[in-house]
């Protein structure tokens, strides 16, 4: 088992939760303001944050990633930087925060998803600096009315208990689990209905992540209803299964449909990417004579193609690469009546 490891990404992984770790301490001051009572969400989260980054090293590693992630930074620093800096702020904006990409396919669609993304990252905002002691609150000083809130233990703002300010920091986490069961439970009828998600769906890649999640934000407003309406009475309980339920999350998060939040920053190089080779030199189909692709694409294919161990160089130095589909297809028809001419028969 260990020897399917990959030492590279391992390398990277433990760096980065040792870096974690020691972030926590820094922000916290050693510790001080960080809330005992969190550390089962600490470690579920420092398991997080190894695993995500174990994948995420490992899928940089892959030939067609690799070019697409070196291109990209080399793209954006070249001489041309301040356009492509701002093509990435405008897609930035449109594909990670907009989220039109899932608007054009349905605006419905793309309500919900853009719910229960935002609601999730925010959700994530909210707690990950709680719960390694970045921020914490405490009374005013000769004061039982006024909170201060403090920023890796220094004193950012104060705010009175039952004003706007108070309710908003107070409740953010209710309203991130709003929307993400707003959103959550839009998918789940998605799921029950539409026949073509009934034909291909399955439990463990498309309805358990949307369970998880609507089990997380549903302990997490129990929390709220039984501080605010029940006195309490049910707080280990509601306190026990939220904890269950956001660490079975964390621990989840690398191996499951999630981490496609991680991945999708990484389209934006890819955008780059192919705004610069439109912009450039297109190939042009020797068969066709019509451009199907740029040429920068193409050549880095060929290079990416040989790097897994295809290799469609062709004898006249030309490349199978070279081709469009329509080409490829018209290459393969040929050779497939080559071959039965050369054995005698062009029918059986």
């Amino acid at each position: 088992m260990l020897s399917t490891l990959n030492p590279r990404a391992l390398a990277w992984a433990a760096l980065w939760t040792l870096g974690l770790v020691a972030a926590v301490l820094v922000g916290s001051r050693n510790l001080q303001h960080f809330d005992g009572a969190l550390v089962a969400y600490l470690f579920g989260t420092l398991f997080a944050c190894f695993g995500i980054v174990y994948r995420y090293a490992v899928w940089l590693q892959r030939p067609p990633t690799r070019l697409y992630w070196r291109a990209g930074w080399r793209l954006l620093f070249s001489r041309r930087f301040p356009a492509h800096f701002a093509l990435l702020l405008r897609r930035a904006f449109g594909d990670l925060v907009g989220q039109t990409f899932i608007f054009r396919r349905s605006p419905w669609r793309g309500v919900a998803h853009w719910l229960l993304s935002w609601g999730c990252l925010s959700a994530f905002a909210i707690t990950l600096p709680l719960t390694f002691g970045w921020i914490h609150f405490t009374l005013a000083p000769g004061g039982t009315d006024t909170y201060v809130a403090h920023l890796f233990g220094f004193a950012a703002f104060e705010f009175p208990l039952g004003s706007l300010t108070a309710l908003a920091l107070f409740h953010a986490l209710n309203l991130s689990s709003v929307m993400v069961i707003a959103g959550a439970l839009w998918f789940v009828r998605r799921r029950l209905t539409d026949g073509g998600q009934l034909a291909t769906q399955t439990f463990e890649h498309d309805f358990l992540p949307l369970l998880v999640l609507l089990l997380v934000a549903l302990t997490g407003l129990g929390l709220t209803w039984d501080y605010e309406f029940m006195q309490g009475r049910a707080h280990a309980f509601m306190a026990i299964t939220h904890a269950i339920s956001v660490i079975l999350l964390l621990v989840w998060l690398p191996f499951g449909k999630f981490f496609h939040l991680f991945q999708r920053p990484a389209q934006l190089g890819v955008a780059l990417y192919r705004a610069v080779g439109e912009a450039g030199e297109q190939a042009v189909c020797p068969h066709t004579g019509e451009a199907f692709a740029s040429r920068l694409h193409v050549e880095d294919l060929k290079g990416v193609a040989k790097e897994v161990g295809f290799d469609f160089s062709l004898a006249d130095g030309t490349s199978h690469l070279d081709l469009s589909p329509q080409g490829k297809r018209a290459a393969l028809a040929r050779a497939h009546l080559e071959a039965r001419r050369r054995a005698g028969s062009l029918f059986g």
